[in-house]
């Protein structure tokens, strides 16, 4: 079968998919050439562990591997965690679930969503995702990027201790990459 045939759908969910292993150092290289583009395996990109539910956050682009105008990675999101409610206030997102289901809310309008959805917000909307009966893993993408720094500056590599920060510390980095916590 073909590797483009469309009636290959199928998503694994496993430590591989999920990028919960290094970088290899081949491909640390290849992402290093600025504007050249590259082809990253399942498993690679830049793993980080959140620090409020320990889920993992694996960046796939951002401008430290050339992508000067948007980031992109995915996001484990523990079941009954959810996402709190905040704004980007330079930046647009997009989510594309992979995984689970739950209730996102968009400017104080709630929407169910599944595995399979696509939601945007676009810039300066309130918006955040409760999903109390099952663990989520979204695709997110954000022009112009800022995001991925918010992660490098609050969350931990695999292995390591989380970072003991405060709600006012985690506000005011958020607020240092355009975004504002309710």
């Amino acid at each position: 079968m073909d590797a483009f045939d469309p009636q290959r759908r199928s998503f694994s969910v496993d430590a591989d998919s999920l990028g919960l292993t290094q970088l290899p150092p081949s491909a640390s290289a290849q992402m290093n050439t600025t504007h050249q583009g590259y082809v990253l395996a399942a498993a690679e990109g830049e793993t980080l562990i959140h620090f409020r539910d320990r889920g993992a956050i694996v960046i796939k682009a951002s401008p430290a591997t050339g992508s000067d105008q948007l980031a992109l990675g995915t996001q484990q999101i523990m079941r009954g965690s959810g996402i709190p409610i905040h704004r980007h206030l330079h930046m647009d997102e997009a989510f594309y679930v992979l995984e689970g289901s739950g209730r996102f809310l968009l400017n104080d309008v709630p929407h169910t969503f599944e595995k399979g959805a696509t939601i945007f917000i676009p810039r300066n909307a309130w918006h955040g995702f409760q999903n109390p009966t099952h663990e989520l893993l979204l695709l997110w993408i954000v022009p112009p990027p800022g995001l991925e720094a918010f992660f490098r500056e609050t969350c931990t590599a695999p292995g390591t201790p989380s970072k003991q920060l405060t709600r006012e510390q985690i506000h005011e980095i958020a607020l240092k990459y355009g975004t504002e916590f309710r």
